[in-house]
């Protein structure tokens, strides 16, 4: 039996600096064992992060999103925020959606279901670059002023 993990101001407090410190702008802490069927983590996020459109296909992997710090807009145009109108999605299987963060320091809890899979073939959005692709920064913008 592993001892209870708590989702509190230290932990934000070191992912938004490693997340600052990350040069993908983004920083995970898992709650699960890579075995384990249920993954949860929370993130820190940066607004140099780029989270590209994407989906998953397989049937068991809708995933849960929970703003817990912060503000992020979720390209199905919807801002997510803590402490706002909206702080979550629940996304189904098979649905395109990608992130922007829309204020340092964010934080989110991810939820999905393991073993932890790559984006493979045909969950890539095809209009979007890929992390690391050219157009990154151009793309980002736009996904940004989505939101403005």
């Amino acid at each position: 039996m592993t001892t209870p993990s708590f989702l509190d101001q230290s932990l934000f407090a070191e992912l938004v600096e490693k997340a600052a410190a990350n040069p993908r702008g983004r920083q995970h802490h898992n709650f699960h064992q890579m075995e384990e069927p249920c993954h949860r983590m929370a993130v820190g996020l940066q607004p140099s992060t780029y989270i590209p459109p994407h989906r998953h296909l397989g049937d068991d992997k809708a995933e849960t999103l929970l703003v817990l710090k912060g503000r992020l807009g979720l390209l199905v145009l919807r801002v997510l925020q803590a402490g706002g109108d909206c702080l979550g999605v629940d996304l189904p299987s098979g649905v395109f959606h990608g992130l922007v963060v829309l204020e340092a320091d964010s934080l989110m809890f991810e939820c999905k279901a393991g073993p932890y899979r790559p984006v493979g073939e045909g969950e890539h959005a095809h209009w979007a670059p890929r992390e690391g692709e050219p157009g990154v920064a151009e793309y980002q913008a736009w996904m940004r002023s989505q939101f403005d």
